[in-house]
């Protein structure tokens, strides 16, 4: 078998087994799973592009994740103007003097001789800084998240349209990349994944913890979805909805099919200008040089690259399509809720996706954020209706049965390990090995 036949194989198979879901449950099931594949494949690929091109180790994927969501916060929603009367100006004052207190402790470490002075003066700016930063911002924050904080308590966004905020969320993610790699890109792998989960726990506690900037747990609703119709006004069309009868089908249902078919449009076409970007930059020069740094750092050091500069260059990149996923996400969900960001869980389940599919290769990773969003979606369910079935004879208060039927929720990690180990073991290389 060759090896674009095995892909196309395995693809349509995967695409197969979405569309008997589609067949046997729900066509809204089935495009909710392609809606949230596509996503997820995005996201493969950005760590396809860390891990598969130069073998860095990121594990702090869910915080640019979450950057991308708060990107299509700050772009699309509407600003609350009584928010930014309160103490909206007085807040970016605040940033604006923390900002300058960290470059003037930097300019000074580089200005100044070495010693006692040198430590003395950079001690005495960020104390000094700190002091006058919280004096101007704690006021400001209060007096914002004081305005209608059932409902807002925030300043808002841009009220710009949604699709502005899919590149300002990979913006924001690469700038927190930059941040992260100049600081931790130089540690060996290892450390460098403790680095990256670090960080991604200080930008989601962030998220969670600043009620001006996110509404913190309280989660920021309604966020803006336009060039795609809402299913309510969808179903307000009476033209829409005679259409759907005489078709014959349930205008309710038919609306939310359409909208899903309208994300899926958007998606796949932010997949396939990625994958098209992707697999170019794989097959240049560039992506001969990042494989050879992945494979040997030393000897391509020895040939005059700057390992270092390249490795910061692949992890901007990759994080930034992750920021990207993440604020296509918060368009599909409509709601950015930080509670729900768990780095751990799901960067686990994003990393599967790029080791199953086959790291390295830019369409294993697409294939496996498909195949195992799918298992993820369908695994549970699926597991419920055979333990149902296995303890169909048993007597009702059954210890037993009680025990089988509770473990019908813990079947998706069972199935994500199970899928790992099986992959690892018969293909190691992951369904469709780089060449």
């Amino acid at each position: 078998m060759t090896h674009q036949i095995r892909a196309i194989g395995m693809f349509v198979a995967v695409f197969g087994l979405i569309a008997i879901t589609g067949q046997t449950s729900s066509w809204n099931v089935a495009l909710g799973i392609i809606n949230m594949g596509l996503i997820s494949a995005i996201m493969a690929l950005g760590v396809n592009m860390q891990w598969g091109y130069a073998g860095l180790f990121n594990i702090g994927v869910m915080g640019f994740v979450a950057l991308g969501g708060l990107g299509a916060v700050i772009v699309s929603m509407p600003p609350v103007n009584e928010a930014w009367a309160a103490g909206g100006l007085r807040v970016l004052l605040a940033l604006v003097v923390g900002a300058g207190t960290i470059i003037g402790a930097i300019m000074l470490w580089k200005r100044m001789d070495h010693g006692k002075a040198r430590g003395l003066a950079i001690v005495v700016l960020l104390v000094a800084g700190f002091f006058l930063f919280r004096y101007i911002f704690d006021p400001a924050v209060d007096a914002i998240e004081a305005v209608n904080p059932a409902g807002t308590g925030y300043l808002g966004g841009l009220g710009l349209p949604i699709l502005f905020a899919w590149p300002v969320g990979g913006v924001l993610a690469a700038g927190a990349a930059w941040i992260v790699g100049k600081t931790a890109l130089g540690l060996r792998s290892d450390y460098l994944a403790i680095a990256t989960l670090g960080i991604a726990e200080i930008i989601i506690a962030v998220l969670k913890n600043e009620d001006w900037l996110s509404r913190g747990v309280k989660n920021v609703v309604g966020v803006p979805r336009s060039p795609v119709p809402f299913e309510i006004d969808l179903q307000n069309m009476a033209g829409f909805v005679t259409t759907m009868r005489d078709w014959g089908f349930d205008p309710v249902i038919a609306s939310s099919i359409v909208v899903k078919l309208c994300y899926a449009t958007l998606f796949t076409a932010v997949l396939l200008l990625l994958i098209w970007a992707s697999q170019m930059a794989l097959n240049s020069p560039w992506g001969r040089m990042m494989r050879a740094i992945r494979d040997n750092e030393v000897a391509a050091e020895a040939m005059g690259k700057d390992v270092t500069g390249r490795h910061l260059q692949i992890f901007i990149l990759g994080s930034a399509i992750c920021g990207l996923a993440g604020a296509m996400m918060v368009t599909l969900d409509g709601q950015l809720t930080p509670g729900s960001y768990q780095p751990l869980r799901f960067t686990f389940l994003v990393w599967v996706m790029v080791i199953v599919g086959g790291s390295g290769n830019n369409w294993g990773a697409v294939l496996g954020g498909f195949l195992i969003w799918f298992l993820w979606v369908q695994v549970e369910p699926i597991g419920l209706w055979l333990m149902d079935t296995i303890t169909a004879g048993m007597a009702d208060g059954s210890a037993l049965k009680a025990h089988l039927l509770e473990s019908a929720a813990h079947m998706r990690l069972l199935t994500m390990g199970l899928i790992l180990l099986l992959v690892l073991r018969f293909s190691p290389r992951g369904l469709i090995p780089e060449r």
